[in-house]
């Protein structure tokens, strides 16, 4: 065997941890921090998300996320709007969907770079060798 999956664990992370490096920096002159863009992209993709949702999309605690929500509320990046019972829906701002976008053309480009070694096959089988092993 070429690898050992703790060696291939402990890649997956030196990339990962790369990539956080990468697009915490990147993300910065737009006065945003990772898991805030992190935020705005899952509300684009899922408009009107509970916090529940949020906070599991985003790797947070419902506590840690609700204290992060006020905050980017404060900051006119997303709406909180009352849902049902106690629920509380988000929404993105004008000014969240900007950052979201310009954000998302820096995060498109230091991953493109990332995996720039790849070839358009090879990051399919790296695609679905990691759905395969997060049962997926």
């Amino acid at each position: 065997m070429k690898h050992r999956a703790p060696d291939v664990a402990l890649a997956v992370k030196r990339l990962q941890h790369r990539h956080h490096r990468a697009l915490s920096q990147a993300l910065a002159p737009l006065g945003l921090s990772l898991v805030q863009w992190d935020t705005l992209r899952h509300l684009h993709r899922k408009p009107d998300a509970s916090l529940h949702d949020l906070a599991v999309l985003t790797f947070q605690t419902d506590q840690s996320f609700g204290s992060l929500a006020v905050r980017m509320a404060e900051r006119g990046l997303i709406e909180r709007i009352a849902g049902p019972g106690r629920a509380v829906r988000h929404q993105l701002t004008d000014e969240g969907a900007r950052l979201r976008a310009e954000g998302q053309e820096l995060v498109d480009a230091i991953t493109e770079k990332s995996f720039g070694a790849l070839s358009a096959a090879q990051l399919d089988q790296l695609g679905d060798l990691l759905d395969a092993a997060l049962g997926q």
